[in-house]
């Protein structure tokens, strides 16, 4: 199959099964996402209760989100999936019936939320390290493109739909819609022809607390080692933690400064969705994913969340979610990929689930965070401090940066060009 650069993944059947079975499922995770968030908000009034919600889902990756890497590195991915799309998706279907019925409670979805958690603890670093295994290493650059540029279509599909279904139908559809949602992927997974996986070596199953521990620690050590993920990790960890919580941001900003409902909320999910696809797409038809390009994208991302702060009207706030979507996938699918490629095989699992636990895991330290800041000094204040940390964590980046470009002195580049002329 002839197909331009960028989409070079697609050659590969179980890739484009499971690409398009995600699609799927992630427009119905992010419809739920706008219905939980304003059910929350409904049912408490309180910023803090979205923080705590956060904290739930995101809680057990910061736990068990690294033994999620040592089963990643030692079972069937693909059979580890079926067990983990059945199980969100039967959560979904229970937290949609609690609304139907008019029985919820917000420590309902508190706890459903922390059972989600437990089981995105081991989805998300299998599900990051199967890549490889669908598409091989020559094609596994572009490939975290594509699946970040999917991720990032639901996001613009998923929230709008999302907030117009609240508008018509109420909020428990939403949940019934993901529910089923989880079929696409587990019909994917299904079609999938084991024999054309690209074999990896996988770690030999271990029974005891001495050897899980010392599996752990091969591959936090691998990742200590490394300055070039270290780093990456790093600037990741601390950006998500207190820059990119709109989970917890997003709705504030709707309802308390723009004056809005849950379909300004979804529309502004949808505008940070699509700048995150314009940067998923220019990374999978662009040159080889840099430091440098980790590090532009952590100073946009943060440039535009000081101009959100400073902002009050929806157009604009549309742009800004536009140029802050860009600079958080072009830092997150960055480093995602520089660890695919730097990686061995056998210690991809438990590598990624060092990404996933610092990426996600930190989630519930953010959103309390930043409802506790908005809260106290309203969610401009919180908009603009994350866009400190992201500058900040962007210029330490730079400075600290293996083979840092040289900075010219303008004079000395001004003299340079009048040379060319």
């Amino acid at each position: 199959m002839n197909l331009p650069t960028g989409l070079s993944p697609f050659r590969h059947r179980n890739f484009r099964l499971f690409w398009t079975g995600m699609l799927i499922s992630l427009i119905g995770t992010w419809m739920q996402s706008v219905g939980e968030a304003w059910l929350v908000l409904q049912l408490t009034h309180d910023p803090v209760a979205l923080g705590i919600v956060a904290a739930c889902a995101f809680g057990p990756v910061l736990v068990l989100g690294l033994f999620g890497g040592i089963v990643a590195d030692s079972v069937s991915k693909r059979k580890a999936l079926y067990v983990t799309q059945v199980v969100a998706g039967l959560l979904a279907l229970t937290t949609g019936t609690l609304v139907a019925t008019g029985v919820v409670q917000v420590w309902m979805i508190y706890v459903i939320a922390l059972l989600l958690g437990v089981n995105s603890s081991f989805d998300m670093p299998i599900r990051q390290s199967f890549v490889v295994e669908m598409v091989g290493r020559e094609d596994v650059a572009k490939a975290v493109a594509l699946n970040s540029a999917v991720f990032n279509m639901s996001r613009i599909v998923g929230p709008a739909i999302g907030g117009l279904t609240i508008a018509a139908f109420g909020i428990a559809p939403l949940y019934y819609l993901n529910a089923l949602s989880y079929i696409a992927v587990i019909y994917s997974l299904w079609r999938m022809r084991p024999e054309e996986f690209h074999s990896v070596p996988h770690m030999e199953v271990v029974r005891t607390a001495r050897g899980i521990i010392d599996r752990l620690v091969e591959g936090l050590r691998y990742v200590r080692n490394n300055e070039q993920i270290l780093l990456a990790i790093s600037i990741l960890t601390v950006v998500s933690t207190f820059s990119m919580n709109f989970n917890v941001l997003g709705p504030l900003l709707a309802a308390n400064v723009l004056h809005g409902d849950a379909d300004t909320y979804g529309f502004l999910m949808a505008a940070s969705g699509a700048g995150s696809l314009a940067g998923a797409l220019l990374i999978a038809f662009g040159s080889r994913p840099t430091m440098l390009r980790l590090i532009t994208g952590t100073f946009v991302a943060g440039i535009g969340l000081v101009l959100l702060s400073l902002s009050s009207s929806f157009g604009p706030d549309l742009v800004l979610m536009f140029v802050i979507g860009w600079g958080t996938i072009s830092m997150a699918a960055t480093c995602n990929t520089i660890i695919q490629l730097n990686v061995p095989d056998v210690l991809r699992g438990r590598v990624m689930s060092v990404y996933t636990t610092l990426f996600a895991g930190t989630t519930p330290i953010g959103g309390l965070f930043s409802g506790a800041v908005a809260a106290a000094a309203g969610v401009s204040a919180a908009l603009g401090i994350g866009g400190i940390v992201a500058l900040g964590s962007s210029a330490v980046g730079y400075w600290r940066m293996p083979q840092r470009p040289e900075i010219r002195p303008i004079a000395l580049l001004a003299d340079r060009n009048a040379r060319h002329r």
